[in-house]
């Protein structure tokens, strides 16, 4: 049974710096990734000074998407750190025009899924929250209508890792309980391939680098909160 995933994500580096495991094991299981980024990151970290961040970043997420095993990649072009509620609904309307188009070409019996991270943004950023809860909303509402639309996955961070809310940043939750967490995916063994898929970022190399140094051994585990 053919499987089809719609990774809906903020940034060109979220599901690189996520959930990048998991997307792997899934495309060489054969199942069909169509990836989402609702900006392209111009306003990153700019460390060579590119005149148009947000042009090399797309390219750096293109080359990243490849080696994920992309099927299909669209940005949308929404401006970085302005997302709101009316950028959702935009959002909203593009997600389903396009799931939509790409659904009318799968067999009846095709799974689909949707992957997003935690509706509290992890870190805390607005535009985060902003793609989980289109990724919902979009959800939410095509699964009454399509019985292929079996479930959402979250990607989120667990309490034993981040116990208490963090406030470095912006507004950071505490990582999530055992029993909020509905699966556990242990994709270590693409350590090596994760690690490049997140140095295809290049500009933002600074982050990828502490990234794998907070991770350490425990890169490749990721944990979701599921909805059915």
């Amino acid at each position: 049974m053919k499987k089809i995933i719609f990774g809906i994500f903020a940034h060109p580096d979220d599901e690189a710096f996520g959930p990048a495991g998991t997307l792997l094991m899934e495309t060489r299981a054969g199942a069909e990734l169509h990836l989402v980024t609702l900006t392209t990151g111009q306003a990153g970290t700019n460390p060579d000074n590119h005149p148009d961040l947000g042009a090399v970043r797309e390219q750096e997420w293109r080359e990243a998407g490849k080696l994920i095993g992309a099927t299909s990649m669209h940005a949308f072009g929404f401006q970085d750190g302005h997302l709101d509620n009316i950028a959702m609904q935009e959002a909203v309307a593009q997600i389903t025009a396009f799931v939509g188009d790409v659904l009318a070409a799968a067999d009846q019996d095709t799974v689909v899924e949707f992957m997003s991270i935690d509706t509290n943004g992890i870190t805390g950023h607005i535009d985060h929250i902003v793609a989980s809860r289109a990724a919902c909303l979009v959800f939410y509402r095509l699964k009454p209508h399509d019985p292929r639309v079996t479930r959402l996955r979250l990607a989120c961070i667990t309490k034993d890792r981040l116990p208490e809310v963090n406030t470095d940043w912006l507004y950071m939750d505490a990582g999530r309980r055992p029993d909020e967490i509905g699966e556990v995916i242990d994709a270590r063994q693409y350590r090596d391939d994760i690690i490049a898929i997140m140095r295809a970022h290049h500009t933002q190399r600074a982050d990828c680098e502490a990234s794998l140094a907070r991770q350490g051994e425990m890169l490749g585990m990721n944990y979701f909160i599921v909805h059915h």
